[in-house]
């Protein structure tokens, strides 16, 4: 199969060319028009496609809810924003219904399943601090545990490949050392760790950093917190939401300007009321939430933030219009830059020969017109 369009974001630059497909897999580059096509898009823009590696549920389905045909459904329908791949992501919670959550998983992984590409599991906590904690349940935030997380990591079948944790609560960096070790992504969150503590996570092997800005210790010119580690330390991997809620339009590009072209990564951290009424109440991690008129979901009661229900499409819109971010950085948040850091940037990330045919059709509005996953027309 042969697509083509005049705007190929291929190299760091746009293209006028062809993508020659076979067997789910890029085969070559062409100039535009060489060969006849047997999809023309004309002017829309072909871009990679989306990778988003911290993301709960939509659709009424929670990573924690371990029911194999809300999973399916879930990664059948987010082509429609243009994900070809993403990490379901667990909330804190009891051994017990982690254990089940990640085994689900990888029971849907065995088994086969449409859609996007599972590229493993982010597990979100339990290692966390409660102060810093958002909204995971308090009860269930416990110190960080190497024997505990081996049980977790042998019924995911080895898929957990990103871990959510407050360093600064593993005694000795026991688990982070471990983490290193069997090649998982140690991701500092969720966290009251000083500039110092984060700093020494980092020099011990943590390589990103969940959320920027929420969930951890703030920026202030005498005592920079987590927040100044994770600007400071700019080849450091740090997440953030771009949804406009969570952080201000102006936090959004310090933040890339600080990571730069390839250290940004943009998440959904979208929950289970994504696509869902406004006003809908479920509970999450066992705390009730509401979903609010702007996308954002809260703590019924408390009012914290609990997570968003973003689009990764409109949050390159945001990121891109509205933050005013360099597009080069902006389209590696949500394609390279997950893909490096999970280490699978050989087949995802970008348009070139060799790698897997996930590509992305977008109107000017950011509406995603086509998604292809590994060739095939998914949506």
């Amino acid at each position: 199969m042969i697509i083509q369009s005049k705007r190929v974001w291929v190299l760091d630059h746009w293209m006028e060319a062809q993508i020659d497909v076979k067997d789910g897999k890029i085969q070559s580059i062409n100039p535009y028009g060489t060969k006849t096509a047997d999809e023309d898009y004309g002017d829309k823009r072909i871009v990679p496609g989306f990778i988003d590696i911290h993301t709960h549920g939509a659709y009424g389905w929670d990573t924690n809810d371990a029911t194999p045909e809300g999973l399916r459904n879930w990664v059948k329908n987010i082509v429609k924003e243009g994900v070809t791949s993403l990490c379901p992501t667990t909330i804190t919670q009891s051994e017990e219904v982690l254990t089940a959550a990640v085994k689900n998983v990888a029971d849907v992984v065995a088994q086969g399943y449409e859609g996007a590409e599972i590229l493993g599991i982010h597990f979100e906590g339990p290692y966390l601090d409660q102060v810093y904690k958002g909204a995971q349940p308090e009860q269930y935030c416990v110190p960080a545990d190497v024997e505990q997380f081996k049980r977790y990591q042998k019924a995911s079948n080895n898929l957990i490949k990103v871990v959510t944790m407050a360093c600064e609560h593993d005694k000795d960096h026991a688990l982070l050392h471990y983490l290193v070790s069997q090649g998982i992504v140690a991701s500092q969150g969720h966290s009251s760790a000083t500039f110092e503590q984060a700093a020494e996570a980092i020099a011990n092997g943590a390589m990103s950093m969940t959320h920027v800005y929420n969930g951890m210790t703030k920026f202030m010119h005498r005592e920079p917190g987590l927040v100044g580690a994770a600007l400071r330390f700019r080849e450091v991997y740090g997440e953030i939401i771009c949804d406009g809620n969570h952080s201000h339009l102006a936090a959004i590009n310090d933040f890339f300007k600080a990571k730069g072209n390839d250290h940004g990564i943009m998440i959904t951290d979208s929950l289970m009321v994504k696509s869902l009424p406004v006003g809908t109440r479920v509970l999450f991690g066992g705390n009730e939430i509401e979903l609010f008129a702007d996308g954002s979901a809260h703590l019924v009661g408390a009012g914290n933030l609990a997570g968003s229900t973003l689009n990764v499409n409109k949050g390159l819109r945001i990121v891109y219009e509205l933050a005013e971010v360099p597009w080069i950085a902006a389209i590696n948040s949500c394609t390279l830059n997950p893909a490096r850091m999970l280490r699978v940037d050989d087949r995802k990330g970008s348009i070139q020969a060799g790698k897997d045919a996930d590509l992305v059709v977008l109107d000017d509005n950011y509406d995603v017109l086509m998604t292809y996953v590994k060739g095939k027309k998914a949506f």
